[in-house]
């Protein structure tokens, strides 16, 4: 069997892996809704290709594209996060076969070289090109232009794929990108501003004069092989070291948590949660990565006007201290299906759990809470405001996430980034997303308009209290419910392990 027999041997394999895992119909949901946000994009794609196309023929420069380039590939490689993970081929079977043992990571990176993310910008390159052709440019000349683009596109997703990798390792590795792109950024806040159109004048002729060149096209050929090699060798040692489970630890003294022994099983069940956001690789990273993005948000709010609109200051308030539960609990019982059957042994064993979740991330508000601090002290926020939508995420936010735990039955891997399993949304899990970050923004707008902002954020501490103080009742219902599904949610826990 050749690499190209191999290639869509493995392909196959993993559609019909997707297709047999429980979860299946409930993901038809999630991609539909990106199917339609793809298209979307497609549309405005082809928009702003068309209107650069007719600007470039009126003006004679058909090198325009190139010149916005760099921007397009910033955009590229920062979108990236959004659209496209890490390895997910489940490499593990293969890695025993009679064959070369990178052959399985070649094809991965083949994979994502055709992957849809790689051709969007085709629908803005398309329609320029056309337009061009439509003047003087020759269609070879349309074509090499094409091809070219697209190289730089794939060069692109060769250092996002470094950099995503690199940084599921390690957050220290956002170093690189900053490093990267400040080099280029941050002297221009420095400088003078006829020093910074000086430097815009050059560059953008440098680009035009040789960016559609020969040499341009030699220096993505080797830039594109360097990082597709360095790519092979590092996917495929650092999936080596999670399925061997070879990482580099080291003993230390483990905290016992002892204040919270006399609350009881309670105390145990927050102990777990307090040493599995410590300990697993992907619990932590989530909460470090919500502190540095509360954190940008709190000093760029209190230090520029870039919010200064009224739903851009109630959408980011709320957003800060809704992130934790959202980003956790919209897959609450996830991490607990490693180990469900050992929760289903005592009587009302997982209410206490849901309870110590409940009362876990009521305390982690606190730390959006200080975070917010510069923004109280510059004005932006008011204490009125803050205390509103805290009260709201530990209220009506927190009762409709925890309501998950009725449907949820996909095991969530604890440590696995790269060789772990696509975590698609289902149809509950995304309408829950958009109803927790945008209901209580429009809700309070609403009010706004129709009173004060005082009246306004007095009603939602008034709701939030109140679901607050219900929890012993709605939390009991959820169990409840909850016990009604167990056997479906078991049969779904023991099969996405």
């Amino acid at each position: 069997m050749n690499k190209i027999q191999l290639f869509f041997l493995l392909r196959k394999n993993k559609k019909l892996s997707e297709k047999r895992n429980v979860m299946f119909e409930a993901n038809q949901y999630g991609k539909f809704f990106a199917y339609l946000g793809f298209a979307f994009f497609v549309l405005y794609f082809m928009a702003i290709g068309t209107f650069l196309g007719w600007a470039a023929v009126n003006e004679d420069e058909y090198q325009m594209i190139f010149i916005l380039l760099p921007f397009l590939l910033i955009i590229d490689f920062f979108g990236r996060f959004v659209s496209q993970q890490t390895p997910v081929m489940l490499v593990k079977p293969y890695l025993l076969m009679p064959f070369s043992r990178y052959t399985a990571v070649e094809c991965f990176l083949v994979s994502q070289l055709i992957d849809a993310s790689n051709f969007v910008w085709m629908s803005l390159f398309l329609p320029y090109t056309f337009i061009c052709v439509c003047g003087s440019m020759t269609l070879l000349q349309g074509l090499v232009m094409l091809l070219l683009l697209h190289l730089m596109i794939l060069v692109n997703s060769q250092w996002y794929l470094l950099v995503r990798t690199l940084v599921n390792r390690s957050l220290f590795w956002w170093a690189l990108p900053v490093i990267v792109y400040g080099a280029v950024i941050v002297p221009l806040f420095f400088l003078a501003d006829k020093s910074v159109e000086k430097i815009f004048d050059q560059v953008f002729d440098f680009i035009g004069e040789y960016a559609f060149s020969w040499q341009s096209f030699l220096l993505f050929i080797v830039l594109f092989i360097v990082l597709f090699l360095i790519n092979r060798k590092m996917q495929m040692r650092f999936i080596y070291d999670e399925i061997s489970k070879q990482e580099k630890t080291k003993l230390k003294h483990v905290s016992e948590f002892s204040a919270l022994n006399r609350f009881g099983q309670i105390g145990e069940y927050l102990k777990l949660e307090i040493k599995s956001t410590m300990r697993n690789k992907a619990i932590r990273t989530r909460f470090i990565q919500g502190v540095v993005v509360i954190t940008m948000l709190s000093l760029l709010i209190a230090y520029t006007d870039t919010y200064t609109g009224g739903f851009a200051r109630n959408m980011w308030c709320l957003y800060c201290f809704v992130f934790f539960g959202a980003v956790n609990l919209v897959k609450v019982m996830g991490p607990e299906g490693n180990y469900i059957d050992l929760l289903m042994v005592h009587e009302e064993n997982i209410l206490t759990l849901l309870r110590a979740k409940y009362y876990f991330y009521c305390a982690i508000v606190l730390l959006p809470f200080l975070l917010l601090l510069p923004p109280i002290i510059s004005g932006k926020f008011s204490l009125l405001m803050i205390l509103a939508y805290l009260l709201i995420t530990t209220g009506p936010e927190y009762c409709l996430l925890f309501q998950l735990a009725i449907w949820n039955k996909q095991t969530l891997p604890l440590n696995e980034k790269i060789t772990g399993k696509n975590q698609f949304e289902n149809k509950l899990q995304l309408i829950i997303e958009l109803i927790v970050f945008f209901v209580p923004v429009l809700f309070v707008l609403i009010l706004q308009a129709l009173f004060s902002d005082t009246v306004a954020y007095v009603v939602m501490i008034v709701i939030g209290l109140a679901f607050t103080l219900a929890e012993p009742y709605w939390m009991r219902n959820i169990y409840q419910r909850m016990m009604r599904h167990r056997y479906e949610n078991l049969e779904g826990f023991h099969s996405t392990r």
